[in-house]
């Protein structure tokens, strides 16, 4: 019997969401433009991970950053429209972690 092909789609989304992170920091930005520390603080990350996730999520298209010309300069990160389409699939699995997932486990 054959086994089923994964779809290479598929599997590239997986492989985007499974990085360490990134799931959350997509999350934290569903809340609207923050900046580093904000985005820090709030996951709990360092900030050479944090930096290279974003990194990452902006050449993947899912992150934009906006440098503010100011004194001192000001960075801000949002999602894009490609990053903003993950918030059903991310608010589906909060809302599985609310049912199936319990602190003990």
């Amino acid at each position: 019997m054959a086994q089923p092909t994964i779809c290479p789609k598929f599997e590239k989304a997986i492989s985007i969401l499974s990085q360490r992170w990134t799931g959350l920091v997509i999350y934290q930005l569903l809340n609207g433009t923050q900046r580093f520390n904000e985005i820090q603080s709030a996951i709990g990350i360092s900030g050479k991970v944090l930096s290279d996730r974003l990194k990452d999520l902006e050449q993947k298209g899912l992150v934009k950053r906006d440098v503010i010309p100011d004194t001192p300069v000001v960075i801000e990160y949002s999602l894009t429209d490609k990053g903003r389409s993950m918030e059903p699939i991310l608010k589906s699995i909060e809302h599985w972690s609310q049912e199936w997932m319990f602190l003990n486990d």
